[in-house]
């Protein structure tokens, strides 16, 4: 299948749009009931903890303040938990499709209600070059929906392996985004993509890749503080390879030690930007989300 790629697209009972596959129905279904998972290897406790606590020590090295998530969903009892009233809608690619199980414990232990509308392949919200002008119909068709169904106060989107396009094609697109969460009343918080590896599939589009963050946080710094940008790179760093970066073996994706690390990062930042405490990971790390499917795919242990 030509301009298929296996380390994103593996194959779900989608159809191909374009050069990729797209999901008929997003996984964002089981982040809101992770009750029922197929069986993977449990990730050890003290590993994840671990893992966290050496991500933290990285970012406070960066200047970030820490904290934690939450419980982790359908781990049993959360632990009560007063709702902070917020409410986040997680947007982005297979990247942050398998930082959601995560991410949802941890903000759910926070009182932060979650949905995620990450799509395994495309989620991208960039009018740009190639298939992903038709990726960005698919996700600007879901994205009315998802909003009136959940009615969120935080969209929160992290920039896709798919952002394609000069810096003209992503701004206005950054720029629609912030008009739609505008007028859905919810701030828009953009957050970096990881650092991935530039493969043959993606040489091509490496400098959409590389401007696609400077264009978010130009948004940011001139949107009045309705738009908050997120360098991710205080917790990944700049390099794929190196281990603080932490993907998984595919060079892209993170398994549940990063995926974890990422939803302790995040829940830190929103509730930097919101006033509240997030829970400590203690709470939320070792819960039924290690057990995800997606993880699985990736060959985690």
């Amino acid at each position: 299948m030509k301009g298929w790629h296996p380390a994103r697209d593996a194959p779900a009972g989608g159809y191909v749009v374009g050069m990729h596959l797209k999901n008929t129905a997003h996984r964002s279904a089981r982040r809101t009931d992770t009750s029922a998972h197929s069986p993977l290897r449990r990730a050890a406790t003290g590993g994840l903890l671990l893992v966290i606590g050496s991500a933290l020590a990285a970012t406070t090295a960066c200047g970030k303040t820490e904290s934690s998530g939450q419980d982790t969903a359908g781990a049993g009892s959360p632990s009560a938990r007063e709702s902070t009233g917020k409410r986040v809608l997680w947007m982005g690619d297979s990247i942050a499709d398998g930082e959601a199980p995560p991410l949802q414990a941890a903000l759910k232990a926070s009182g932060v209600e979650f949905k995620s509308a990450a799509s395994d392949g495309g989620g991208t919200v960039v009018k740009g070059d190639g298939p992903s002008a038709e990726l960005s119909k698919s996700t600007w068709k879901d994205f009315p929906e998802n909003v009136a169904s959940f009615h969120p106060n935080v969209i929160a989107y992290q920039i896709t392996t798919y952002d394609w396009g000069d810096q003209d094609q992503q701004r206005s697109s950054y720029e629609r985004l912030a008009k739609a969460a505008q007028e859905a009343g919810a701030q828009l918080i953009i957050v970096s993509a990881p650092p991935f590896k530039i493969d043959n599939f993606y040489e091509p589009h490496k400098s959409a890749i590389e401007s696609a963050p400077k264009v978010a946080k130009e948004i940011a710094d001139n949107s009045g503080g309705k738009v908050h940008f997120l360098n991710a790179s205080a917790l990944w760093g700049n390099d794929n390879a190196a281990s603080k970066a932490q993907r998984s073996s595919d060079g892209i994706h993170s398994c549940q030690q990063g995926s974890a690390a990422f939803a302790k990062w995040f829940t830190d930042e929103l509730g930097k930007l919101h006033g509240f405490t997030p829970s400590a990971p203690s709470q939320w790390a070792n819960g039924s989300w290690t057990k995800d499917e997606g993880f699985a795919k990736l060959n985690c242990g």
